[in-house]
């Protein structure tokens, strides 16, 4: 009887063993790609023209495919172990989603329209929504499913507007498109700061209407309050940055070129080049095995502070930015 426990154990640690070494690899984050390249590389693979657009509208396939086809494929939806059991790889992919959303979002309303009163690009009007679906949904439809449906119609989208032929299928790299997404951005990121920042506790001043005497809202909210994140939560806050910020370097790369002349026009590519580099610390080695979390200037480490100064510092440039983009 002893024996046959015995093997049981055995049989339960091995099988432990193998969830975690599973879980580790599964873990392990996807390289970054250069997105101009792979662009260039689709265009020759499918016979199509390099043109405006095309590295934009590649950089969001290549982001929303990886997220179903890395190590362990997409793993937020899934109802069985290891994934079940892991959090930090989710959050990964929910960063990376959000950042997906808002772009498939803009290209829907702004880069695909020469003006508010022209009609949404057909194929664009289909992917936009199937991005949308719960990124843990796991019954019909599937997460999966609906994220590789838009991604083939944001494939048939670049082909359309890469046959010359084709004059209703456009992509217009303007200022006002392009500040538009980033204002978007700057949101996302603004958003990700203040929870990352929250991981040591504050008092907070209410500063939400100030600047406007006759600002209301709909509820009463106190003159100041406690924000803080829980611990139980700051390193899936942390891992939804990285995911984010990994999305997002993509974007602002294949924009760097979509949008080359309209950024020399306002001087403004040496900033989108300082927003990229403060976006490429956000995606250095992590060395430590957990996501610490110190108070302050205290002995242990914070993660999520030197996070939130990397995404800080990008958010301030992207503000400056889109004010280079506003002026004439």
């Amino acid at each position: 009887m002893s024996q046959h426990k015995g093997k049981i154990i055995g049989a339960l640690v091995l099988i432990f063993i193998l969830f975690y070494a599973l879980a580790v690899y599964w873990s392990v984050e996807p390289e970054r790609v250069n997105v101009v390249t792979y662009a260039k590389q689709q265009a020759q693979e499918r016979g199509e023209k390099l043109v405006t657009g095309y590295a934009t509208t590649s950089s969001l396939i290549n982001v929303t495919s990886t997220l179903l086809n890395k190590s362990g494929g997409y793993l937020s939806n899934d109802m069985m172990p290891p994934s079940v059991l892991m959090d930090n790889m989710p959050a990964w992919e929910f960063g990376a989603l959000e950042m997906s959303r808002d772009l498939a979002l803009s290209m829907r309303k702004d880069f695909s329209r020469s003006q508010s009163q022209s009609t949404e690009h057909e194929s664009l009007k289909k992917a936009q929504p199937q991005f949308n679906i719960s990124s843990e949904a796991w019954a019909w439809p599937s997460a999966e499913s609906e994220y590789q449906k838009g991604i083939d119609f944001l494939i048939l989208y670049r082909t359309q507007i890469a046959d010359q032929g084709n004059r209703q299928s456009q992509f217009y790299a303007r200022a006002d498109n392009l500040r538009g997404w980033l204002k978007e951005a700057e949101k996302r990121l603004g958003s990700l700061s203040q929870r990352l920042s929250a991981s040591v506790g504050q008092e907070r001043l209410n500063t939400d209407l100030a600047g406007d005497k006759e600002a209301h809202q709909a509820t009463y909210t106190p003159l100041q309050n406690q924000v803080k994140t829980s611990w139980w939560e700051i390193d899936d806050v942390f891992y939804e940055s990285r995911g984010a910020t990994w999305a997002l370097l993509h974007f602002l790369q294949a924009v760097e070129y979509d949008f080359a002349d309209v950024l020399e026009k306002k001087n403004a590519r040496v900033s989108l080049q300082q927003i990229i580099r403060e976006l490429e610390a956000t995606q250095e080695t992590v060395w430590s095995p957990v996501i610490l979390n110190g108070n302050g200037f205290g002995l242990v480490a914070n993660h999520s502070l030197v996070m939130a100064n990397y995404i800080s510092r990008a958010n301030a440039a992207l503000i400056e930015l889109s004010e280079l983009l506003a002026q004439g």
